[in-house]
């Protein structure tokens, strides 16, 4: 079965997702259910970030501060540059994306890069493990607190449901919770990492819950009725051409800023990438009843780049193997997760 669902174009877990939404549009929780899913989504949002924070090592991060112009170099793609283009797509409005859909774009563009894709696919690659992994984590820590604010800036009003209390509640159910993961570590972290499997399915769990809770939501209240097949469409083939253009970007950039090989294909998947699995928390956060239909486009683009990016990774390897030495051909083991 596990070899059937690796030959699947469609992602297991994401799979899994889509499975979620329509048990969601076809039993969505309503009244004390509703209150009660909605409970256990704001638990499992606090115990997800606080699993983040439990596992990150304070030593390997500020080990990574060594290599800053690599880590400087995809804050600004993530951070920069990501939320230029989510800003550029304004002008789809009303064309081709609805208001909702393109606020839900921009969040996307707002969303921390991934950890554990971007490893997978560096290693893949024959690229840089070490820096991508501390790439990934900074842009984390730095998404906890940044992705919030850029939402205050960029999103505004556009949000229904966001204000300043939404920030507060980001403040009391994500960074709380990550910060006291990081002080427990010293006790907890040998558990974390022998159980590290376990606590995977926790994660994934989690936030199976929290979509449910997001979708059910949408569903009573809707929101979805705003949707049609031909908008998801127009959806799809605008975020293909964002994550083209990001590809495209740090291939060049890095290439114009003289980074090697190596630091060059962890640049380019952990600064084109986003994280399904902090934004969908974020999402429920700060937009509510809204955050089904928000958190939509980053639902699409984490498929979509994964996608896209194990083709480039198979093909950075087998350049890789074809120039190596025949002893460093292997080279590193693929990350797991």
């Amino acid at each position: 079965m596990r070899r059937l669902l690796s030959r699947l174009p469609l992602d297991p877990y994401i799979a899994a997702l889509l499975g979620t939404v329509l048990l969601a549009a076809l039993l969505p929780a309503r009244g004390t259910a509703a209150t009660t899913v909605d409970g256990a989504s704001t638990g499992a949002v606090a115990l997800l970030f606080f699993l983040y924070g439990a596992r990150l090592s304070t030593r390997e991060a500020m080990d990574g501060l060594r290599h800053w112009r690599l880590h400087l170099t995809v804050l600004a793609c993530t951070f920069a540059v990501f939320p230029l283009l989510g800003l550029a797509s304004r002008g789809l409005v009303p064309y081709v994306l609805t208001p909702q859909l393109q606020t839900g774009l921009l969040f996307l563009c707002l969303v921390p890069s991934t950890i554990q894709s971007s490893i997978a696919f560096t290693s893949i690659a024959r690229g840089n493990v070490a820096a991508a992994i501390c790439a990934g984590s900074f842009s984390s820590i730095v998404g906890i607190v940044l992705t919030p604010l850029l939402a205050a800036a960029l999103l505004g009003n556009n949000a229904v449901g966001f204000s300043l209390d939404s920030l507060l509640s980001v403040v009391l159910r994500l960074l709380v919770p990550f910060v006291a993961g990081q002080l427990l570590r010293r006790w907890i972290g040998g558990f974390i990492t022998r159980h590290k499997k376990v606590l995977g399915y926790v994660d994934r769990g989690s936030i199976l819950l929290v979509v449910y809770a997001a979708f059910s939501e949408g569903v009573v209240r809707g929101i979805w009725h705003q949707v049609t097949p031909l908008r998801l469409v127009a959806l799809l083939g605008v975020e293909a051409v964002l994550l083209a253009v990001m590809l495209t970007f740090t291939g060049l950039g890095t290439r114009w800023l003289g980074f090697g090989r190596e630091d060059r294909i962890a640049i380019t998947f952990a600064g084109s990438k986003k994280s399904l699995a902090a934004g969908l928390p974020m999402a429920t956060v700060l937009f509510g009843a809204q955050a089904g239909l928000m958190v939509l486009p980053l639902m699409l683009f984490h498929q979509l780049q994964l996608m896209v990016c194990a083709v480039l990774a198979k093909r950075y390897g087998r350049q890789s193997e074809v120039t190596a030495p025949a002893g460093l051909a292997a080279g590193a083991p693929a990350a797991a997760g």
